[in-house]
């Protein structure tokens, strides 16, 4: 993402300092379960985690921007409570008494407490999935598709909280005119590369007798850019669209008369 958005980033294998193209910048690599805790600290100015992990660690932070990607969408991901597909718990008042294991003790904990459910939840270091099937009631862990979940033979109840990207800031760093400036043009950056991924520009020819039909077929973010050409008779169409449309839209363009029709990706798109 930091490629698309202009940033040239480097990652030793080794390193946790990676190189950048920019002499205003100092990466450096955390945990995204950490990264909250060391902007409110001060020990970095700005970084990006998870809105799950901010409320986990009650980080005081500025939130600059939601980033709303994940690994496997552009989708926010959710943290689920779920057990064995054979297990008799169906809501979350069945918890009273039961254990929990989650990485996410501190929403998971506040989220029954809302419920009024005393359950035991205890940290999970890892394999959290596969704990029901030695003897742990419940789980809260993280989903984009569920298909890990249901791989496990694991069942959702109910969904504990969602979660997307944040770009952060410390408090003090915000105050600071010059860093808060670098971190809104950052942050502009990013989110003009996250909103280029599901986006495609497409040009194409048409003659001024086919251009009312085509328009009307277009959708766009604001209205195409029409130019002329060096025949008078032919204009150029510019626009922009949901990738997702592309399939279904250029047999129809083509079959009203757009002729030339280029698809090509974006790296950005700043509103």
């Amino acid at each position: 993402m930091f490629r698309k958005a202009g940033f040239y980033l480097g990652v030793s294998d080794r390193s946790y300092f990676p190189s950048i193209d920019d002499d205003e910048i100092e990466p450096i690599l955390f945990r995204a379960q950490e990264m909250s805790r060391y902007v409110e600290d001060g020990i970095i100015d700005c970084g990006i985690t998870g809105n799950d992990w901010i409320l986990e660690n009650s980080s005081n932070v500025v939130r600059v921007a939601e980033l709303i990607y994940a690994k496997q969408s552009m989708r926010p991901v959710k943290w689920v409570l779920a057990v064995s597909i054979d297990s008799r718990i169906k809501k979350v008042s069945d918890l009273r008494g039961k254990r929990v294991a989650t990485e996410l003790v501190g929403v998971t904990r506040a989220f029954l407490k809302k419920n009024k459910v005393k359950a035991e939840v205890e940290f999970s270091w890892g394999a959290t999935e596969v704990k029901p099937a030695i003897g742990i009631d419940a789980i809260v862990e993280v989903t984009e598709t569920g298909s890990s979940l249901r791989a496990n033979n694991l069942r959702i109840v109910v969904v504990v909280c969602e979660s997307t990207t944040q770009f952060i800031a410390n408090r003090k760093s915000w105050l600071n005119p010059a860093k808060r400036a670098k971190i809104e043009n950052i942050a502009l950056l990013l989110k003009g590369a996250i909103l280029a991924e599901e986006k495609v520009g497409l040009k194409m020819n048409v003659t001024k007798r086919d251009l009312k039909t085509v328009l009307a077929i277009l959708p766009a973010m604001k209205k195409p850019t029409i130019s002329p050409l060096s025949d008078p008779e032919w204009l150029d169409i510019d626009t922009i669209i949901d990738e997702k449309t592309v399939k279904h839209l250029i047999p129809k363009l083509k079959q009203a008369g757009a002729q030339g029709i280029i698809e090509y990706p974006l790296n950005k798109v700043i509103y």
